[in-house]
Formats: structure tokens, C-alpha cells, sequence
């Protein structure tokens, strides 16, 4: 095989001919989706199509659907302290997040930090549900409001939290439970109300649209975070600004052909998954799958061979035609050491040697067999540098 292979569809997954297609129709719409002539009723159907497709993916109600620019900017709609849940006005006291949330989490939306309290994991990475339930138990004595946000699936390790436990612990304390499901929308089982979350934040590009839209869905009209965006009564009130319609329609096709080929999409990527791993194991044997005791993305592999270092292994496989990570593609760039890692008690030594491998529906095993071909390359590598310390 020749040229280059792509094994990084957490950071983006390549762009769907589904989604190409519709975006390339909507922009030939001219009207404004606010308009009430003819062309801005074009536009507003494009846009309500799209919005049924993203809550359908989901198992929501479309009228619950909040288009925003990407999952940053709806994690920090979500996190905020004024959230009016019907005739519950309570200001949200507290946020409890989990130490492995994505970095638009950890940064708390608009709670202020000293409202913000951190529940950790255990070494697998799945949150340590026996310290959460007696965190949660002062604010239910006290009758606090509170809000919670724990991750679906991590975008480093793959590993899948126990969202509907958290749900029944932080719903019987009173509290709303926000789930970051970036990941795992469109990738494994990702409905709202069997999770049991409020609110539910996903990513287009993440699913094969566009860059630069996601959604914040809500579980039931009722909930209303407050407006970061004011000015215009778009997204009923949510956010204000004219609507992406080329993105969110793009969007949309994605979201509806991830609904449709799911279930022969994850049965060839966990296989592939699978081979990947004891292909990895058999290159060698001191290399640590993280997360490989617990129940992962189907896509997902976060590994790491004591001594190869996670920077300069990526520039050498980027050189040798292999795309992947060495994590969160959410750092500008830079290759710096997990906190993902060390929540889980990974010694910093090893978490520096951690690389990303994330493959999707239309990655072949000619393509792992590719990436496995320059793994071995830098393995070969590492034990010429050995014996010549050795000598």
C-alpha cells in the first residue's frame, strides 16, 4: 500500500459523501431560515430535516435540538448555573465533573471555580461510583441545586462510563446530569433517555460532518440552560444568530446515515479493533493497552510501549504516511502529557509513550496492517538505541 492512512477519527472523521452532497445543495439556498418569504422557508425546512435527523441519532425530540458551533461551545451552554427546569428556578450551586472530561468540561462553562468539585476514577478509567454517591449526599441534604457532567466515552481511552448509575445517583439527590456523548454518538447506543441524561451534547464532525457545528439536546422542553449568545430568538431562544444551514444540514445527512449503518459499522470496526490490539501485542509484549478492563469504543485503542515516546513516534509515522494522536486533538497542536492518564494513576513515564489509534467505518485492515508495518519500524528502532546503550 502506498500513500497515507488516517487513523485518527476521534480528533475528526473524514467528511461523508451523504453530508458532502447536502451541504453542496444547501448552499445554493439563498434565503435566511428567519425569513417568511419562499426562500427563507426553503432554508428554515433544511434546517428542521437536519434537526429531526441529529435527535433521531439520539432517541430525542427534534424541538429539543440546540445547534451550536461545535461540542465546546454546548458543554459550556450546558454548564451553567441558571438552568430553569419547569417550575424549578434553583440556581445550580455546585458542578461535579469526573477528572477525565474533555478539556471544555474540566474548564466549567460558567460555574466559577471554587463551584466546581471533581469525582475521580479508578485505574481502569470508569468513574469510582463508590465516592460518588457520598459527594452527592450533602447537597441532597441540603436541597442545593447542582449539576453533574460525566462524560459518554472517552476521547482518549475509548472507556464507556456507567451513565444510567450516575443518572439514578445524581436524579435521587435532585440534581441534573449533563453527559458529554461527542464520542460515542453514532458509535455505540447513545439514547437520551435510556442513559437518562438531561442534557446531551454532540459533535457533526465527530460522525463524518462538517467541522464547526454540534448540538446541545435537551430531554424534555422543560429545561432551559441560559443563553451565552442573546440577541435574536434563534434555536427558540437558546442561541442567538443566523443558523449554519450549510453545517447543520451537513449535519443532518451524517447524522442520519450514522443512524442507518450503524449496526454493520460497529461489527467490522470492533473486529478490526480487536486485531489491531493482539497485533500490537504480538510486536511486543511489554505494550499497555490503557482502559483494556473496561468497556471501550469499538474504535478506540490508547497504547503504549515503555520507551517510545509519544512525540517523536508521531513525527516519524506522520513521515512514514500514518496519521494518529497521542490523545485529545484539543491542544493546539501540542503533545503534552494526559491528564486523562494521570487521573487513572498512569506514571507519567509511561503516559508520555501513549499513542491514539481511532479508526471508523470505511478504515480497511490493509490500513492497520499499514500502521502495524511502521509500528514495527519504530520498534526496530528502539532496540537498536538499546543495545547501543547496552554496548
Amino acid at each position: 500500500m502506498t500513500g497515507r492512512v488516517y487513523l485518527d477519527w476521534n480528533a475528526a472523521a473524514p467528511l461523508r459523501q451523504e453530508a458532502r452532497a447536502a451541504m453542496a445543495a444547501a448552499l445554493e439556498i439563498n434565503g435566511n431560515p428567519s425569513s417568511v418569504h419562499a426562500e427563507g422557508r426553503k432554508a428554515r425546512a433544511l434546517v428542521d430535516h437536519a434537526r429531526e435527523n441529529v435527535a433521531a441519532l439520539v432517541g430525542a425530540n427534534a424541538r429539543n435540538v440546540i445547534f451550536t458551533s461545535g461540542g465546546t461551545e454546548a458543554n459550556a451552554l450546558a454548564l451553567t448555573p441558571s438552568i430553569i427546569d419547569g417550575p424549578d428556578r434553583r440556581p445550580r450551586e455546585r458542578l461535579m465533573i469526573s477528572s477525565v472530561e474533555h478539556a471544555s468540561v474540566r474548564a466549567g462553562g460558567r460555574f466559577a471555580g471554587e463551584q466546581i468539585m471533581t469525582l475521580p476514577v479508578l485505574s481502569s478509567g470508569d468513574l469510582d461510583l463508590a465516592q460518588a454517591e457520598p459527594a452527592l449526599a450533602p447537597l441532597k441534604a441540603s436541597g442545593a441545586g447542582f449539576l453533574v457532567s460525566v462524560m459518554h466515552a472517552n476521547n482518549e481511552t475509548g472507556v464507556i462510563q456507567p451513565i444510567a448509575q450516575v443518572a439514578k445517583l445524581v436524579h435521587a439527590a435532585g440534581g441534573l446530569l449533563h453527559v458529554d456523548a461527542v464520542q460515542s454518538a453514532g458509535k455505540i447506543a447513545c439514547d437520551i433517555a435510556t442513559l437518562g441524561a438531561d442534557l446531551l451534547t454532540i459533535s457533526a464532525h465527530k460522525i463524518g460532518g462538517p467541522k464547526g457545528v454540534g448540538a446541545l439536546l435537551k430531554a424534555r422542553e422543560t429545561l432551559q440552560p441560559n443563553a451565552m449568545i442573546t440577541g435574536g430568538g434563534q434555536e427558540y431562544g437558546a442561541r442567538a444568530g443566523t443558523e449554519n444551514v450549510s453545517g447543520i444540514v451537513g449535519f443532518g445527512a451524517a447524522a442520519a446515515a450514522a443512524r442507518r449503518e450503524f449496526a454493520q459499522a460497529i461489527v467490522g470496526v470492533t473486529q478490526l479493533k480487536d486485531y489491531l490490539e493482539q497485533q500490537l501485542r504480538n510486536l511486543n509484549a511489554d505494550t499497555v493497552v490503557f482502559g483494556d478492563a473496561s468497556q471501550r469504543l469499538p474504535n478506540t485503542t490508547l497504547f503504549a510501549v515503555p520507551g517510545i515516546k509519544a512525540d517523536t513516534a508521531l513525527i516519524a509515522l506522520d513521515l512514514d504516511g500514518v496519521a494518529v494522536s497521542a490523545g485529545s486533538a484539543c491542544s493546539s497542536g501540542k503533545v503534552a502529557a494526559s491528564q486523562v492518564l494521570e487521573a487513572m494513576g498512569v506514571p507519567l513515564r509511561l503516559a508520555g509513550c501513549a499513542i491514539r489509534v481511532s479508526i471508523g467505518p470505511v478504515t480497511t485492515g490493509g490500513d492497520v496492517d499499514f500502521f502495524l508495518s511502521a509500528w514495527e519500524k519504530r520498534l526496530r528502532g528502539l532496540h537498536k538505541e538499546a543495545r547501543k546503550d547496552a554496548a
